[in-house]
């Protein structure tokens, strides 16, 4: 088991199966030592914005399970979370009612679940993005970028 595994454990987070796309398109891509991740959201499917259906916390928890959900992808195509060097980029879609001001905190769970995992490598550069709508009407939804081996 990696570091970055027992620390999972640790964690008590068991990571699922990775998701897979919805349509024609990669779950993720590889080039030049950088792994681009096709947009997930959180494993559970809740339905809803932030702002009436949801408060800052819960969007928070929901965007560390789609963390979970990357991590799944990342897992499962490198075999070891170790072989991560470094969160680079990740862009969070956040459904939100027009008055919602707190998509940062809710993209914070995302964040926090990197830096918890990888440390120092997990600080990544990040925009966050509130939507109109988002796919399944999910409350958010993670792009993300990985520098690895």
């Amino acid at each position: 088991m990696g570091a970055v595994d027992a620390r999972l454990h640790e964690l008590g987070i068991i990571l699922p199966e990775a998701s897979g796309p919805a349509a024609k398109y990669a779950n993720y891509v590889i080039v030049n030592g950088l792994m681009f991740v096709s947009g997930k959201g959180p494993g559970s499917s809740p339905k809803g914005k932030l702002g009436s259906d949801f408060t800052t916390e819960e969007g928070y928890r929901y965007a560390q399970e789609a963390g979970i959900e990357v991590l799944a992808v990342l897992k499962e195509a490198l075999g070891s979370l170790d072989r991560v060097k470094r969160v680079v980029k990740v862009q969070g879609f956040v459904n939100a009612e027009p008055t919602f001001e707190e998509h940062h905190k809710v993209l914070n769970g995302f964040s926090d679940l990197m830096y918890e995992l990888f440390e120092v490598r997990g600080q990544h550069a990040r925009s966050v993005f509130g939507a109109v709508s988002v796919r399944d009407n999910l409350p958010i939804i993670v792009d993300s970028i990985f520098e690895v081996e």
